[in-house]
């Protein structure tokens, strides 16, 4: 059936920095003209925002849910890194997306996952070697190598790591970056390995250091992890190098506002309103060379209306030429799905998470290490502090803020592995989480045991999910697509996570979102000291304690 239609507004030329009366004319999802007319509404029509950096899974969606919600945004596509349900679920995990995601109006543009596991210092549910990564990028629906996060393992030329990186090159497309906090003479030699973006600067000074030798930097704001503050003047210092990303974004943000509330944030900072657009629209197209096009005479008709250049409010989005949302409502109808998953945890005993003095690290000085928290970072700090002894176990201390924390293996038998946490502010009850990057076992922390078994063997009668304790009360959302998504309704999911995290903030936590916080907590390769399924991890020396 063919489809022929036009839409006037003022047309936003990014790159040649120019707004314009004209009407747009399509026919079957493709530009035919773009004309200079008079009269034309005072509404501004521009390319979809991309994204250029997000883990799918993050959002606790599957890819056709995610779509149904961020297009509303004006959100028409995703640089997306499968890494989550890979590290779960292999490779099969990676085809489980990308076909889900095709069952939508969407561009969802996966990478292949680089660094599955992303160490041997923790158990993931699969592993993806260089011949699969080789296979995977020869794919038609792969567009990158996802963030290469083993980082020494570029700069001793690890024979894997180095054949990853030739795979990509060889088939000629980019390889995503991953350096937190590298810079001079080991962040060129990262770059120069053939490394093209990074998203993990959280100073300026790390993002122009990267920069000077030809990197592209995403600026990224997600639901844990806040750079923006610290980088947006990038914008207007080096506009064909950098992009906007969020990461990860839970569902109650994503109903929010997505690349959009970016835009409007950098404007009102006085960043030149075409270097932003050229960030959020453009900068994507050209380094992952998208097929989604510019709006462009000949483009495919992936465009957004927004009611003006200030809020970014957008009134229309279409993809392809189909009109997917308008006025705060998506027309992406909810897609069921099958699940994909491996679990394999039995329930948990409050003796088997009781920390003995003996046994647990001290310094000279007798104190313990602390793993410290910082909201709005996945980085942490390491403290040395005092432990809180009773009957020869060492325990939660909420006066001084210090709780325990929970690292128990999902994948086979094991012992579950303990330690301490501050600024989780909890004063009573417990959260756990089957969303632990990067191999997601589920993690948990609280003020007594008691409370974090409850709240972990919730989880695993789910084989997957968040769940939320209490003296008198309890919730649980689960998550059974890899222990990370729900194949419910989108708008069912965002208002169970609200709930369960409004339930998880009157534990008495300052934190922006507990959950997510929780989540990087056992992320290694994000220094300085983190948890995981093998033990407390050092990520300064990249070793176990």
């Amino acid at each position: 059936m063919e489809t022929t239609y036009t839409v006037s507004g003022q047309y936003v030329d990014i790159l040649g920095k120019k707004i314009y009366p004209a009407t747009l004319s399509i026919h079957n999802g493709i530009i035919q003209k773009i004309a200079p007319c008079e009269n034309a509404p005072n509404q501004f029509i521009l390319p979809g925002f991309i994204d250029s950096h997000v883990h799918i899974e993050s959002s606790m969606l599957i890819p056709s849910s995610f779509a149904q919600l961020a297009v509303v945004h004006g959100t028409i596509g995703t640089i997306s890194d499968p890494h989550e349900i890979a590290n779960v679920c292999g490779v099969q995990g990676v085809h489980y997306m990308i076909d889900n995601g095709k069952k939508v109006p969407f561009h969802f543009f996966f990478g292949a996952p680089s660094c599955v596991p992303a160490t041997v210092f923790e158990t993931a549910g699969a592993a993806i070697n260089s011949e699969q990564v080789a296979e995977l990028l020869n794919n038609e629906d792969i567009y990158y190598l996802s963030e290469m996060m083993n980082f020494p393992g570029v700069l001793y030329k690890d024979e894997e790591v180095m054949k990853k990186i030739k795979a990509a090159h060889q088939v000629g497309k980019p390889v995503d970056g991953h350096a937190p906090g590298l810079m001079g003479e080991e962040a060129k030699q990262y770059i120069q390995a053939g490394i093209s973006t990074d998203h993990e600067c959280f100073k300026i000074e790390e993002a122009v250091d990267k920069l000077s030798f030809g990197m592209k930097i995403l600026i990224r704001e997600g639901s844990a992890a806040k750079n923006f503050e610290a980088l947006y003047e990038l914008l207007d210092d080096h506009p064909s190098m950098i992009m906007l990303c969020s990461d990860d974004k839970h569902p109650d943000s994503l109903l929010e506002g997505h690349i959009n509330a970016l835009c409007a944030r950098a404007v009102a900072k006085g960043i030149d309103v075409f270097n932003v657009l050229r960030a959020a629209c453009i900068n994507p197209v050209l380094h992952y060379k998208l097929p989604t096009g510019q709006v462009r005479k000949g483009d495919p008709a992936n465009f957004i209306v927004v009611e003006d250049l200030k809020s970014f409010i957008v009134k229309q989005t279409y993809i392809n030429g189909e009109r997917v949302a308008e006025n705060g409502k998506s027309f992406i109808p909810f897609t069921q799905e099958v699940t994909i998953n491996q679990f394999d945890a039995a329930p948990i005993t409050e003796s088997a998470i009781q920390v003995a003095v003996e046994v647990y690290p001290t310094n000279a000085l007798g104190q313990i290490p602390v793993i410290e928290a910082i909201d709005g970072q996945l980085i942490t700090n390491c403290l040395w502090m005092p432990a809180k002894i009773q009957d020869q176990k060492i325990v939660s201390n909420t006066k001084e803020d210090v709780l325990k924390i929970v690292v128990y293996n999902r994948y086979f038998k094991a012992p579950p592995k303990m330690a301490f946490i501050k600024n989780f502010g909890f004063q009573h009850g417990a959260i756990a989480s089957t969303v632990a990057h990067d191999s997601h076992n589920i993690i948990a922390v609280g003020v007594d045991d008691a409370g974090i078994v409850k709240a972990i063997n919730l989880v695993i009668e789910q084989k997957g999910g968040i769940s939320c304790v209490n003296e008198s009360h309890q919730k649980v959302l689960g998550l059974p697509v890899g222990g990370l998504m729900s194949n419910q309704d989108p708008y069912i999911v965002a208002q169970a996570y609200t709930e369960i995290d409004q339930m998880a903030k009157s534990l008495g936590s300052p934190l922006g979102s507990p959950f997510m916080t929780l989540s990087f907590m056992a992320l290694l390769v994000i220094p300085h000291l983190k948890l995981s399924d093998k033990g407390l991890f050092d990520g300064d020396g990249f070793k176990l304690f």
